[in-house]
C-alpha cells in the first residue's frame, strides 16, 4: 500500500490531521513530543468513480455517490526540531521512519503560534515559512550524514580495477529506497569528481538533496489557516512550492459531525449542510468553518492527501474487473477494487498489482469503457476499467 508520512515540528497539528484523516484516536496535547511511537493508520485519497458514467452508482462502501475513496497508509511520527539530523529531540527516530514513505506531507502551523521547538508562543509571532525550510533541510542533512557515514565503503571500492563511481553511488543510495533510475537522474544534474576521495561535504549534500527530492517529494499543508494572521496566509500561499491551506481541527469536527448525523459531509467536499439539531454556539462555529471552506476550497485535509498522491507522485487509479460489460468481479460486485499505479503503468503492471500469478499468466487486456482490446504498452489513464485475461485463475 502506498505510504504518506506526516512531517513537521511538534504541536503543528500533525496528530489532529492524522486523527481526522484516519478516524483513529491518538494523543493530542499542547506540548512537544506528544507522539513518541509512530502511529500507522489507513486513510483514503479521493477521485471520481467510473460509475459516474453509468446510469447507476456502484454501491461500493468506498464510493459515496461517485466520490471514490482509495486506501493509502498514513504515518504520524514524532515532530522535528532544529538539529534533528544530529539526534536532537526524537530526530533520528523520526527521520528513520521516513525511509519507507513514498511522499511527505509537511504540516505547518500557519498561525505562527508555536516557535521552532514546537512550544506555544504569542500567536502570529513566529514565521511559519521558517518551518517549511527547516524540515526540508533536516531531511537533507540527515540523508547527507548517512551518505558520509557510508562513504568509506565507496572509497575502498575505488581501489579496485574497473571501479565505476556511478555504480558505487547507485549501490549506496538504493539502500535508502532510491531506484537506479532516480540516482542516475540526480548524478546527471551536477558535476562531481570521478575519484570519491575528492568528494566534499557539499558534493555529498547535493547528492542527498537530489535523492530526497526525487524519492520523498513534499507538499506543505498550512494548518490552522482559520486562525492565521492574513500576512502569514498571503506569504505561505505565494511561495513557489505547493502549499495547501487547511484546518485539521475543522475536518475532524466535520467527520465527527457526519458520524453523528449532524452534518452532511464527505471528505474533500468544499462545503457541508447542517442536518441535525445543534446549539446556537455550535451553529455559529460551523457557519464560520463553512466560510473558511468556501474561501479555500475545503478544509484542506483531503486536498493535501490528494495532491500528494495524484499531483506529486502522479498516480492513476485503475479498476480491474472480470466482466467487461457489467464491470463486476466473479461475485457480481461492481468495481470491487481500485489500484493506485504510477503514471505510465500498463495493463501488465495492473495484472501484477492484482496478484503475481495474474501477472505471470497475462495474455491480454480489454478497456471495459471502450470494449476494445489494448496492447501491453498501453498507458493506463485515471479511472480506467480493465478486464485482464490471464492463464491464472
Amino acid at each position: 500500500m502506498l505510504s504518506i508520512a506526516l512531517a513537521g515540528k511538534p504541536n503543528a497539528g500533525k496528530s489532529t490531521f492524522y486523527t481526522a484523516a484516519t478516524r483513529s484516536e491518538v494523543d493530542v496535547a499542547n506540548y512537544p513530543f506528544t507522539t513518541i511511537d509512530p502511529n500507522r493508520g489507513v486513510t483514503h485519497v479521493r477521485t471520481e468513480c467510473p460509475c459516474l458514467t453509468r446510469e447507476e452508482r456502484c454501491g461500493h462502501e468506498h464510493c459515496h455517490d461517485g466520490k471514490r475513496y482509495v486506501p493509502v497508509e498514513l504515518l504520524d511520527v514524532a515532530g522535528l526540531v532544529p538539529g534533528a539530523h544530529e539526534g536532537r529531540g526524537l530526530g533520528n527516530q523520526f527521520l528513520d521512519e521516513l525511509t519507507n514513505a513514498d511522499v511527505i506531507v509537511n504540516v505547518v502551523d500557519a498561525a505562527g503560534a508555536t516557535n521552532a521547538e514546537g512550544e506555544p508562543v504569542e500567536p502570529g509571532s513566529h514565521d511559519p515559512v521558517e518551518d517549511i525550510d527547516f524540515v526540508e533541510t533536516e531531511m537533507d542533512l540527515w540523508l547527507a550524514g548517512i551518505v558520509e557515514d557510508n562513504w568509506e565503503s565507496v572509497e575502498r571500492q575505488s581501489r579496485s580495477p574497473g571501479f565505476d563511481i556511478e555504480e558505487a553511488v547507485t549501490e549506496l543510495m538504493t539502500g535508502f529506497g532510491a531506484s537506479e533510475h532516480e540516482v542516475a537522474a540526480v548524478l546527471r544534474e551536477f558535476d562531481y569528481p570521478d575519484d570519491p576521495m575528492q568528494w566534499t561535504d557539499e558534493d555529498r549534500e547535493t547528492l542527498a538533496r537530489g535523492v530526497r527530492e526525487r524519492t520523498k517529494p513534499i507538499v506543505v499543508v498550512a494548518n490552522k489557516i482559520d486562525i492565521a494572521p492574513p500576512e502569514h496566509v498571503e506569504k505561505l500561499l505565494n511561495l513557489d512550492k505547493p502549499v495547501i491551506p487547511a484546518t485539521a481541527q475543522g475536518e475532524l469536527a466535520l467527520r465527527r459531525g457526519a458520524d453523528a448525523g449532524v452534518v452532511d459531509y464527505d471528505p474533500g467536499d468544499e462545503s457541508f449542510e447542517i442536518t441535525g439539531d445543534v446549539s446556537d454556539e455550535q451553529r455559529e462555529t460551523l457557519e464560520t468553518l463553512r466560510d473558511t471552506m468556501v474561501e479555500y476550497g475545503g478544509t484542506g485535509v483531503q486536498q493535501g492527501l490528494d495532491y500528494a498522491v495524484y499531483d506529486l507522485l502522479g498516480m492513476v487509479t485503475a479498476y480491474p474487473v472480470q466482466d467487461q460489460s457489467k464491470w463486476t468481479d466473479g461475485k457480481g460486485n461492481v468495481l470491487p477494487d481500485a489500484f493506485l499505479l504510477e503514471s505510465g503503468s500498463t495493463p501488465v503492471d495492473l495484472a501484477y498489482a492484482v496478484h503475481t500469478d495474474i501477472g505471470d499468466g497475462y495474455l491480454h487486456a480489454v478497456n471495459a469503457k471502450t470494449k476494445r482490446e489494448v496492447g501491453e504498452s498501453y498507458e493506463l489513464e485515471e479511472g480506467d476499467v480493465v478486464k485482464i485475461v490471464s492463464t491464472a485463475k
